[in-house]
């Protein structure tokens, strides 16, 4: 009988021992999945900064050319308005010349 007692209390202690590492191991890989569910997390939240980061990036980048392309048409403007100018004052010192030469 006390043999029985023994086996029966070794196999109670080993069972037990058993599921103590279940419940480790159990902790374990809930431990594992959280941590790759809070990557997974923090990783969605960087591709959503990154994305917004991006777009605003984007409209900014969108609104220079806007400001460099109506830059570019005020300077072809000052441009054409400077070349008639310079037909004026020629026109007008050819008339000059004429005047002086009569």
């Amino acid at each position: 009988m006390k043999r029985y007692a023994t086996v029966l209390l070794f196999g109670a202690l080993s069972l037990s021992g058993q599921m103590a590492h279940a419940d480790i191991i159990d902790d374990a890989i809930g431990n594992i999945q959280r941590a790759i569910g809070d990557t997974y997390s923090a990783d969605s939240n960087r591709d959503d900064e990154d994305s917004s980061h991006r777009d605003e990036q984007y409209r900014n980048d969108d609104n220079r050319y806007r400001q460099l392309e109506d830059r570019r048409r005020q300077l072809d403007e000052r441009q054409r308005q400077l070349d008639q100018e310079r037909r004026q004052l020629d026109d007008e010192e050819s008339r000059l010349e004429e005047d002086d030469g009569r």
